[in-house]
This record gives C-alpha cells, sequence and structure tokens, in this order.
C-alpha cells in the first residue's frame, strides 16, 4: 500500500483514562448500495461452485482504498478498482487486469516476491494460479517464473505465512472433493498441499501433500501458543471423509509438518468446517477461534496454563458467550443454518470486536434453512455477543459465501461485502451516525514480508490492550491486505505497538484518533492521507 505521507509524528505515551463501553452496544446502520456501485459479478456454478465465492480485498494501484477482487464460479472473475469519494457511496469500476479467469473460487493477497507490489494467489477449480502484481492494478501469470505447481483439484482454502530465514513465503492450498473419483460418503478428498519456498531461495519447491486429508475449507496460520513459529490450522467439512476432524499441523521450519493428536491435547473435532475467525478476545494474549458449521458453529478458547504446557487443548465457550448462529434469527425458517465466512471486526467502533458471519444453504438441502441471513453479533462490555443482523439493517436472504468486512470509502467506519451464490455480489455502507473514536494502521516491514505477517498488532484503549494478529488466510475462501482497524469508543488518543514476525517488540507509540498510520519498522510511525 503506497499514498502520500503527511506527517511523522512521535507522541509521547499517553495517559489515557480507560473508556467504559455501554451495558448494550450501539447498533451500527448499514445501507446497501449494490445497486448503484457499479458491481455486477455472480458467482455461478452448480456442483463445483457449492463451496468458494470468498472476496479479497487490497489495494492494487497505492491509493490508499481497498480495491476487490469478485470470482465467477463458472463464469469470469473481475477486479473492481475503487472510486468512493471519502465518507461517501461506494462506487467501484471494473478494471481490465489480467485477473479475468474462468473457474475461480476466490483470492489470496500477499506480497509474494517481496517487490512492493501486492500479488493475487487466485484458488480455482483446475489450476491455481499466482497472479503477479505489476502495478496500476495489473497481473501476470507468475507460475512458471515462481515454479508455483498450480495443481489441477478443487481448492477451496488458502493460508499464507513466513517461515524464519525463508525470503519466500510458505503457502497452504486446501483442496476439496476429488473431481476424478465417484463422489462417496466416505473418502472422496484430495491432498492439501503444502508450498515451501525452493532451496534456491528464489520461488517454490515441489507442494509437499498434508496427510490425511479432509476436504478443506478454511486455512489459517496462527501463533496459537505466541512461540514465534506459527502452526497450520484448518477446518474440514466432514462430509467425505469417515474419520475427518477439524486439524492442526506444526511447522518448524527445515522440518516436515506433524499433525497434532490426541496424545499432545488436541481433541477430536468433526464438524462441517467452513470458515475460521480469529481474535484475542479475552486480552489474554491467545487467540479465540470462531469455527462456522452447518447448525452448531464454534468459538474455541484455551487457558493460560494449557498453553504453557504447549497443549492445544480447547474449550467451545459460544453458548456462554452469546455466539449463537445455530439457527436463522429471522424470516421464520426454523431450520438449522448453514456458516460460511466470519470475521471479527469492531462495526461500531466502541472498542470491543464483533462477529460478522455468511449464511446460505449449499444449494436446496431440506434439512437446513433456505432463508438464512447473515449475522451480526454485537459484543457488549461483558464480553457477551447479541444478535443484531436486522436492527443493523443487513438481514438480507442471499444464499451468501465469503465476505469482507472492510473500510471501503476511508471514513473510519467498516462497510461489508458479500458474494452469493448465484445472484450479485453485495455492498453495504457503514453510515452509523453514533460510532465511537478509531484507528487504522498500515504496518510494514523491510523486504522480506514486508506487511510483516506472522507478527501482532497491539493499541490501548485505556489500560485495556486490543491485539491482533497479522495474517492471510481464515475466513472463507477470500482474504484482506491493508487497513487495520481499531474501534476507540470515547478515547480521543492510544498508543500502539508492534511485535514483529522474529518476535521483536516496538517500542509504545502516542498516536491522536480517528486517523491513518503507516507503522514501519525502524522508523516513526507516520501520519498519512489514503485516497490522494
Amino acid at each position: 500500500m503506497r499514498f502520500l505521507h503527511l506527517a511523522s509524528v512521535t507522541l509521547a505515551l499517553c495517559g489515557a483514562i480507560p473508556a467504559l463501553a455501554a451495558d448494550k452496544p450501539v447498533v451500527p446502520k448499514f445501507v446497501e448500495e449494490t445497486a448503484s456501485s457499479g458491481i455486477d459479478t455472480i458467482y455461478a456454478g452448480d456442483w463445483f461452485f457449492i463451496v468458494g465465492g470468498g472476496v479479497a480485498t487490497f489495494d492494487c494501484n497505492g491509493d490508499g482504498l481497498e480495491d476487490l477482487f469478485l470470482p465467477g464460479g463458472s463464469a469470469t472473475s473481475a477486479l473492481y478498482r475503487n472510486t468512493s469519494t471519502i465518507g461517501g457511496p461506494l462506487t467501484f469500476k471494473a478494471e481490465t487486469s489480467g485477473l479475468e479467469l474462468e473457474t475461480a473460487n476466490g483470492g489470496y493477497p500477499a506480497d509474494i516476491d517481496s517487490d512492493g507490489i501486492t500479488d493475487l494467489i487466485v484458488l480455482r477449480v483446475g489450476e491455481n494460479v499466482a497472479m503477479r502484481g505489476l502495478g496500476n492494478c495489473q497481473f501476470d501469470r507468475a507460475n512458471e517464473k515462481w515454479s508455483f505447481d498450480g495443481g489441477d483439484a478443487w481448492t477451496a482454502s488458502l493460508a499464507i505465512t513466513w517461515e524464519k530465514g525463508m525470503n519466500w513465503p510458505t503457502i497452504a492450498a486446501g483442496n476439496y472433493v476429488d473431481r476424478k473419483e465417484e463422489v462417496s460418503p466416505w473418502g472422496s478428498c484430495t491432498d492439501n498441499w503444502l508450498h515451501r519456498p525452493a532451496a534456491s531461495g528464489t520461488g517454490f519447491a515441489a507442494p509437499l501433500p498434508l496427510k490425511p486429508s479432509y476436504c478443506a475449507l478454511s486455512m489459517l496460520f496462527t501463533d496459537w501458543n505466541r512461540s514465534g513459529t506459527p502452526s497450520l490450522r484448518i477446518s474440514n467439512d466432514r462430509e467425505y471423509y469417515e474419520g475427518g476432524k477439524e486439524q492442526m499441523w506444526k511447522l518448524d521450519p527445515g522440518a516436515a509438518p506433524v499433525s497434532f493428536g490426541d496424545a499432545d491435547g488436541w481433541k477430536s473435532l468433526r464438524i462441517w468446517g467452513m470458515g475460521i475467525a480469529s481474535y484475542d478476545l479475552d486480552a489474554d494474549k491467545y487467540p479465540e477461534y470462531f469455527l462456522t458449521s452447518m447448525g452448531d458453529s464454534k468459538l474455541q478458547e484455551i487457558a493460560p496454563a494449557t498453553v504453557a504446557a504447549m497443549r492445544p487443548e480447547y474449550s467451545d465457550v459460544a453458548s456462554r458467550r452469546g455466539v449463537v448462529a445455530a439457527r436463522p434469527y429471522t424470516g421464520g425458517d426454523g431450520r438449522p443454518s448453514t456458516g460460511w465466512h466470519s470475521q471479527f471486526e469492531d462495526v461500531n467502533n466502541d472498542g470491543l470486536v464483533d462477529l460478522f458471519v455468511a449464511k446460505g444453504n449449499v444449494d436446496k438441502m431440506p434439512d437446513f434453512a433456505m432463508t438464512d441471513p447473515n449475522n451480526l453479533l454485537l459484543q457488549g462490555a461483558d464480553g457477551n455477543f447479541t444478535e443484531s443482523g436486522l436492527e443493523a439493517g443487513i438481514s438480507t436472504n442471499g444464499n451468501s459465501r465469503g465476505a469482507a468486512v472492510v473500510d471501503l470509502n476511508l471514513d473510519g467506519l467498516l462497510d461489508l461485502v458479500v458474494v452469493n451464490r448465484r445472484t450479485v455480489a453485495q455492498v453495504w455502507r457503514n453510515t452509523s451516525a453514533n460510532a465511537g473514536n478509531w484507528i487504522e494502521f498500515d504496518v510494514g516491514q523491510p523486504a522480506p514480508n514486508q506487511y510483516a505477517i506472522g507478527g501482532w498488532l497491539e493499541v490501548k484503549r485505556g489500560d485495556a490492550v486490543m491485539r491482533r494478529e497479522l495474517t492471510v488466510g481464515g475466513g472463507h475462501a477470500g482474504g484482506q491486505l491493508g487497513w487495520r482497524h481499531f474501534g476507540l469508543g470515547a478515547e480521543t488518543t492510544t498508543s500502539a505497538a508492534v511485535i514483529w514476525p522474529d518476535g521483536t517488540r516496538s517500542e509504545w507509540t502516542g498516536l491522536d484518533a480517528n486517523g491513518f498510520y503507516r507503522l514501519e519498522r525502524g522508523k516513526p510511525a507516520e501520519l498519512v492521507t489514503p485516497g490522494g
């Protein structure tokens, strides 16, 4: 991300008084602007596109605005350049970019070759394609240049990290049902792949199969125990593999991946796993994980004492914390819901992250809800969540898949884009008049891994410390690479610090609320004006 720099700021650590969130969270207001947005992409197709439909958001032309890659499924995918004015209606222009690909399920952005320009890995039914960013929203195929083997599978998930000492990233690709075998209730899943850097130091080695594989629909590299070495979480669809379950792989640099098992404390969990969202909800320095499924989704937390014993033993706290999205909350359909993309973000800027969940029947499964509105669960001061999708104005009943909660018009309010199956993708603008203060960050370091993937960003709201891991992965079939947003409630000043991927910690830096800042390693924080 590149944009106009205004000023360098090195403010003293502020002594802000903690802001107390209201007993009941403020409900944000969203207005759908699909019809006037310029977006007309439809995620089309039948059997091979029952899953996927993710959206990728990133800045493809350096103006600070988040642009959109929308997959077309059996139709053609599209890149939309963001033409919104700051604080104004959401508008986009389809760009001839080189990303006009067919059979695409979604995409994940990252600066793969560390040239300062964002690239995109496009997930497809067939060969996955590494698309090298050329600047000004132009892309070119790089599979051969980077020795990236795109295979010929049905890929529906991806995650990217940088292992220690590596100049190129490690990419995990999650594959679904084997298209070359007769579909059976058990055993028709394709191997997932781990693309590690080549021994030469440039490009990728041949992909390593991760066996067993259980039809992955979401993957996330995450440092669950804050050891400095991320593990790979995989959420799997139990439908197609007997004994299939959720997985986590230990990835020590230079060593073969090892799957955590019962003896390690990893409890067997079988769900229709479709999406992963993560955030440190309880401020204990360790992330919680929300797992979407058909019917009962999960919210997993770990006790610090268990982490100290290096055992990934998680307990489900979804019911206790009100993270309930098992059935539609409006529309009259009482059958179980089907959850896909999920994302933790603070949509009302009160300093407490909320949870969005995209919903939609797989196709016409009679045992599951056909009228299944997306969820917006707002976190209250007590740490519990309350469903507010209807009041917020996002309770439409599209057959949703992927999504992104992101500030599209740079007004400090998070907007929403959702990909629907067989109907046009939708966008909602956050028009809340009573939201709290906010701050957004672009985090960077020298190459490689210029976006500091695998690091942590910490922001103070009074005495409370909010933490988010810097990742590329999770969600469902699509990811975001851009501004990192925090709500601040009533606070007008804050402090921020970065734990870089190598474990080095920056000093706390005092900052004013309601601004965009560049946090670059070894340099003072910079106040910037994006959109110029």
